[in-house]
């Protein structure tokens, strides 16, 4: 079971995590991601700026996901519950927690986990 100590270190690197990808959301909606099509001189700068707005919207996508994730994280610890395997029930290593503090499977589930995704997707 995690320390008190350890508890406030993940709520802190994840309240961190979540404050710097709010702030890096809001930089890309003050950027100038809204060039016109007539202010372009020609189909090829066109095509780069179409790509780097997909590129923002798909970055923008996972950030929004991880901050899903980040809020069931904390979630998680108001309930007593953060560091527990959502599959087996087992402590997730502190160590995959550092390197993943939003993990919700300890290292076995989801390699067990990916070896279905990639039995479903061959």
């Amino acid at each position: 079971m995690l320390t008190k100590e350890q508890l406030e270190h993940f709520r802190q690197v994840l309240e961190d995590e979540k404050r710097t990808i709010i702030e890096k959301m809001d930089q890309m909606k003050r950027g100038d991601i809204h060039t016109q099509r007539e202010d372009m001189l020609d189909d090829a700068d066109a095509a780069s700026v179409e790509v780097d707005h997909n590129l923002l919207f798909r970055i923008r996508g996972r950030e929004i996901h991880l901050i899903k994730k980040i809020d069931e994280a904390l979630e998680k610890m108001d309930q007593g519950t953060y560091g527990i395997c959502d599959a087996c029930g087992e402590e997730i290593n502190i160590a995959r927690l550092e390197a993943r503090p939003v993990a919700p499977l300890c290292i076995s589930c989801k390699e067990e986990q990916e070896k279905m995704e990639k039995r479903r997707g061959s």
